[in-house]
């Protein structure tokens, strides 16, 4: 299985760096059986039966980019350096794992001075990253880090305009609880309370997990034998009664269908044993073709990048002669692509 199995040809101009206004509007490409139809997100339930389940991460987006100074006292005076702080996960002790730029500005014991309120200490440097202890916690932390912070844009976005005030809305789902996310379950930010009480009218459940996406999400593969890559580690936690729910469609006949990604590789961690059940701690859960689901029968995703373990896990559901069918279908249509892009519902053609 190499990896240039997984590649297709994407024209630039595809790349979605805004969302659809409102966020239903967003295009939906349904792949049923040997059948792809053109509809809207606000279609959604009339592709739904009564007594399916979608499943939706909860994670909530951290302003994770910060911009702020090193300021260092010299025998000639002051000098103060810029530097580009991205929040990658928090540690135990503490302190946050970052990405600084440049990180040679910046020593261990220095601060860096992002606000009035929000300040961070570099306490060492491994692996190319820092490791910053911030000056406040709890609910201080969170107030001025949404004051100071940004939205982590992924690179496709940000490599074509910077992220602003109205990221903090956009690139959020609706039903955000926990904080600790560094990129969004993007498949979710197409949802709005009207869509979802439309989908609770059809007789349609829902169910909460939380996957703490982190940034390894956009590293990409450079193993061409795909079976060989190492996938990076995401906290995520199934409760007792998430699992029930989700048990309980499965029983009754239902089909569970998870809200992205991120909400798939979850329930499937939590499902290792053949059966869901609850689960917490961080998964590292890679889905290829070859790989058995326990407990999806269907994903609503949007459009991933070329050569992409996100590709490589829609071909394990759905077929990787299908997903080609799909994306050529989706290109020639002008969907618009990535974390700001249309949706696809897809269904297996042995669970339609």
């Amino acid at each position: 299985m190499k990896l240039s199995d997984f590649d297709f040809e994407l024209p630039d101009h595809l790349i979605a760096t805004r969302p659809a206004k409102p966020r239903p509007s967003a295009r939906l490409l349904v792949s049923e059986g040997d059948r792809i139809s053109d509809a809207h997100v606000y279609d959604l339930p009339d592709w739904l039966r009564p007594g399916d389940r979608l499943v939706l991460n909860d994670t909530k987006v951290i302003p994770a980019r910060l911009s702020g100074e090193r300021r260092r006292q010299g025998a000639e005076g002051e000098t103060r350096a810029r530097i580009e702080v991205t929040l990658l996960e928090p540690r135990a002790d503490g302190t946050w794992a970052a990405l600084l730029k440049p990180l040679k500005k910046v020593r261990e014991g220095e601060d860096i001075h992002f606000s009035a309120a929000l300040s961070a200490r570099l306490e060492a440097k491994e692996d190319g990253q820092g490791l910053l202890r911030f000056n406040l916690a709890g609910d201080d932390f969170d107030a001025a880090l949404t004051a100071a912070g940004m939205m982590p844009l992924p690179p496709y976005i940000a490599a074509k305009r910077a992220s602003d005030e109205q990221d903090k809305q956009d690139y959020q789902t609706v039903f955000a609880r926990h904080p600790g996310a560094v990129a969004a379950p993007t498949a979710s930010l197409h949802f709005d309370e009207n869509l979802l009480a439309a989908i609770r009218a059809k007789g349609v459940e829902t169910t909460h997990v939380t996957l703490h996406v982190g940034a390894g999400t956009f590293l990409p593969v450079k193993v061409e034998d795909v079976t060989s890559h190492k996938m990076h580690a995401e906290w995520g936690e199934v409760s007792e009664a998430a699992a029930a729910e989700i048990a309980a469609t499965k029983a009754a006949g239902g089909r569970v269908i998870p809200v992205g990604t991120t909400a798939l590789r979850l329930i499937e961690s939590a499902a290792r044993g053949g059966h869901i059940e609850a689960w917490c701690g961080e998964t590292d859960i890679f889905i290829y073709p070859g790989f058995e689901f326990h407990v999806a029968d269907a994903l609503m995703t949007n459009f991933h990048l070329p050569k992409s373990t996100l590709m490589m896990l829609v071909s394990a559901l759905i077929g990787h002669d299908r997903i080609k069918q799909i994306y050529d279908h989706a290109v020639r249509e002008r969907y618009r692509f990535f974390s700001y892009g249309d949706a696809s519902l897809l269904v297996p053609p042995n669970r339609d």
